[in-house]
């Protein structure tokens, strides 16, 4: 209430927020769109007051794959639709995160075959739709010299607006969409407003995701004379189609379940999708947009690999984590960035960072300064240690490098930099071991990460002479780097959200990925003299889930047939735990990494090609999920577009959901003493005809697995056999409660199909 001194006004306070209804299944087809339009603004309308009607309006409206349409309503209105016989669910339109040469060449060593077959291989008939943040038509990796003919199958358009014409299409790059939805609009005039654009991306992310994943072979990329080489994604004969859902501040829910739906209906095969929820707000799977599209694409054929995201080492942190989801962890290759130390005695310490500098051996020494030594006053020591804003005195820093711990989390390593720098400092050691797997990109300035012991070293030598000195010489390349793979520490760790599906699937690179990006990308790291470069360095598990959406492409270029989750499991059950030594792949730990780290392990696309078996997990496989993971029979009808779905009589306990999918892995998440658990699966013999495949079993200490039967065999191709796997506390046996990872092996003799499992024993 207003009192203005004459009137009183009163002021109702209505509060606006844009939410995603969704619908299911369409029924008969889903209609033309405008008929779909004007039924959904219909039921909006029925919801909004007579004299507000002129706001009712849909910011997106969804009618290929599945039903349903966003627009800004109250929470009233919200909670009425959701009442509604029509409506699945009703959810916030929230605000989803972007999870951000030489990888691919490492790839094939690691599968030990020959060198070249991913690019001989792939046909150009695969189309990958990439929803991200646009794409720069005008890089060389999306050259389409040599291609064919657009497939005549292709639905999708090239949209255009003010930077964007037809012509920045080719036979390359077939398709691109944009969304112009924000994540922080909350009005319908917001919305339309943002909504003028167009597909170019402004921000780099979607260009670098795209050009992985099928970008053509570019001959001498590199990143300002960093990791030079030909650059070309997983599967560079195939085509790409891009949705910009995305802008700097991240995605919106809506936007990305458009893109999805469109992608579906434009005739694309696999989805690439490197956008999540934080792990933090996640939510059930009838209320996440990327879960609900995903769904839907898979009942169309269509395979969508998803970011696990990076908010790791800790677990519980995946998202993503959909059965019907392939699910993406990141790990290194076997290149590092080095930046070494000098110190005034002589010893050299090695750091790791991406920088510029022009600091030489030849140039003199600089004045090296622990950053607690150059507090500012009144700055408590422990801040200024670790370059907090505001605790260095410029009087005591400018010129120098400064040396500055990493025991505050709450302070990233840019900040750091921007500090250093804004007092004058002439470079930077960071000392920590977090993050120290992921390269920092300074640009031109001297910077270089060292771990504790190192960081000791340097800080003693502080301490031991009165005018200590340093110099950060520029970054090389050190190649053939072991041991690789390592699991990222930014990686997100499982379990996921349902214990009862084993995540993440699968790890691929994501650490320091050379890729394209748009030439004025973060100028800031431009060094000196430099024009912007077409290529850029970076990390993320988004960087890794375009990896296994261009493999994917390439095992669907040689089978064509084959269905999404074949797919994924011959990309599963072929994947890799020894790193370059020979050795199990570690996590960035040290310790031996699980399947909750890696999934299945690092993908092997070349052995994909021929796994020997495969696990088909089909659509009643995930409506059963859906049933047993609690929801309604008539919401999952409703999800199925089956009016005569019912849900499984006699459904099994919550801990033995497994038991009830068909998928290339299994997680137990309780297993009690004298209660054994048993799981089945259905193998489908892709190999040669008369093939027997025996069983051979990692058991972790403490536990009994017994698989039956242990042989299988198999009259033809294409011929399917089942079997139980069989879990108890072994007797006497003291195991320790928490998780224990083993796998099953199918062997023929020439293939090897593994499949990795998590037991949590009480």
């Amino acid at each position: 209430m207003v009192n203005t001194g004459r009137f009183v006004i009163l002021v109702l306070a209505y509060r606006f927020l844009s939410y995603v209804v969704y619908m299911g299944s369409p029924s008969g087809g889903g209609g033309d769109l405008e008929a779909v339009q004007a039924d959904h603004l219909q039921m909006l309308s029925s919801v909004v007051p007579s004299g507000e009607q002129g706001r009712a309006a849909l910011t997106q409206s969804y009618h290929h794959a599945f039903q349903g349409f966003a627009a800004v309503l109250t929470d009233k209105e919200a909670a009425a639709l959701s009442g509604h016989e029509r409506v699945v669910s009703v959810f916030k339109d929230r605000a989803l995160q972007l999870h951000t040469t030489r990888s691919w060449g490492f790839l094939e060593a690691q599968s030990g075959l020959q060198s070249g077959r991913l690019v001989r291989r792939a046909s150009g008939d695969v189309i990958i739709g990439v929803i991200d943040t646009g794409v720069w038509p005008e890089s060389p990796s999306f050259d389409d010299a040599g291609m064919r003919e657009v497939p005549a199958r292709w639905r999708g358009v090239c949209m255009e607006g003010p930077d964007f014409n037809k012509t920045s299409c080719n036979k390359k790059l077939i398709g691109a969409r944009y969304y112009g939805v924000q994540p922080e609009a909350s009005t319908a005039a917001s919305h339309a407003a943002a909504a003028a654009g167009s597909p170019r991306d402004t921000v780099g992310h979607g260009t670098h995701t795209a050009s992985t994943a099928a970008g053509a072979v570019v001959a001498g990329a590199g990143y300002y004379g960093l990791a030079r080489g030909a650059a070309r994604g997983g599967a560079p004969a195939s085509r790409v189609a891009v949705y910009r859902a995305c802008s700097l501040g991240g995605c919106t829910s809506s936007a990305v379940l458009k893109a999805i739906d469109d992608a579906v209906a434009d005739g694309v095969d696999v989805v690439s999708v490197s956008i999540g929820m934080t792990s933090a707000f996640q939510s059930d799977f009838l209320a996440d947009p990327i879960a609900l599209g995903a769904f839907h694409a898979h009942q169309r054929g269509v395979l969508v690999v998803c970011s696990g995201g990076n908010d790791g080492p800790n677990p519980y942190t995946v998202v993503n984590s959909a059965p019907w989801i392939l699910t993406v962890a990141a790990s290194s290759i076997d290149r590092s960035f080095q930046s070494r130390i000098v110190l005034g005695n002589g010893a050299v310490v090695k750091g790791v960072a991406i920088n510029f500098s022009n600091h030489s051996l030849g140039g003199g020494q600089y004045p090296l300064v622990f950053g607690a030594q150059a507090a500012a006053r009144y700055a408590p020591l422990s801040e200024a240690s670790n370059c907090y804003p505001g605790s260095l005195d410029a009087q005591k820093v400018a010129g120098k490098i400064v040396v500055c711990v990493s025991t505050d989390p709450m302070v990233s390593r840019r900040v750091k930099k921007l500090v250093a720098e804004g007092s004058g400092a002439r470079g930077l050691v960071l000392v920590g071991d977090a993050e120290r797997d992921v390269p920092f990109v300074a640009g031109g300035f001297a910077l270089s990460q060292v771990g504790t012991d190192a960081g000791a070293q340097i800080l003693e030598y502080i301490n031991s002479t009165k005018n200590p000195t340093a110099v950060i010489l520029p970054t090389e390349d050190d190649e053939d780097f072991k041991p690789a793979p390592v699991v990222a520490s930014f990686s997100a760790r499982g379990p996921g959200m349902t214990e009862s599906i084993l995540k993440p699937d699968l790890m691929a690179p994501g650490v320091s990925i050379l890729a394209a990006t748009i030439p004025s990308a973060e100028r800031d790291d431009v060094p000196p003299g430099k024009k912007p470069s077409a290529y850029a360095i970076k990390s993320g598990t988004s960087m890794a889930c375009p990896h296994v959406a261009g493999a994917a492409a390439f095992v669907k270029s040689a089978h064509p047939g084959w269905t999404p989750s074949m797919i994924r499991s011959a990309l599963m059950t072929t994947a890799t735990t020894t790193n370059n030594l020979g050795k199990p792949v570690a996590s960035s730990t040290g310790a031996a990494a699980t399947g909750h780290d890696m999934g299945a392990g690092e993908m092997n696309p070349l052995r994909a090609l021929s796994p020997g078996l495969v696990f088909d997990t089909g659509a009643r496989d995930y409506l059963n999920f859906l049933c047993y993971y609690g929801y309604k029979e008539q919401q999952v009808r409703r999800v199925s577009g089956d009016a005569r779905f019912s849900c499984p009589a006699g459904a099994p306990s919550p801990d033995l959901i497994a038991a009830g999918v068909n998928y290339p892995s299994i997680s137990v998440p309780r297993l009690r003493r004298g209660a054994p658990a048993t799981v089945a699966r259905t193998a489908i013999n892709v190999g040669p005809s008369n093939a027997t495949s025996a069983a051979a079993v990692e058991a972790p200490p403490g536990v009994a697995v017994r698989v039956s039967p242990d042989r299988l065999m198999f009259s033809g191709r294409w011929t399917a056999a089942r079997y139980e796997v069989t879990f108890r506390v072994a007797a006497g046996a003291g195991v320790g409660k928490g998780y224990a990872h083993g796998a099953v092996t199918w062997s023929d003799g020439a293939h090897s199909v593994r499949t990795p499992f998590a037991v949590s024993v009480l």
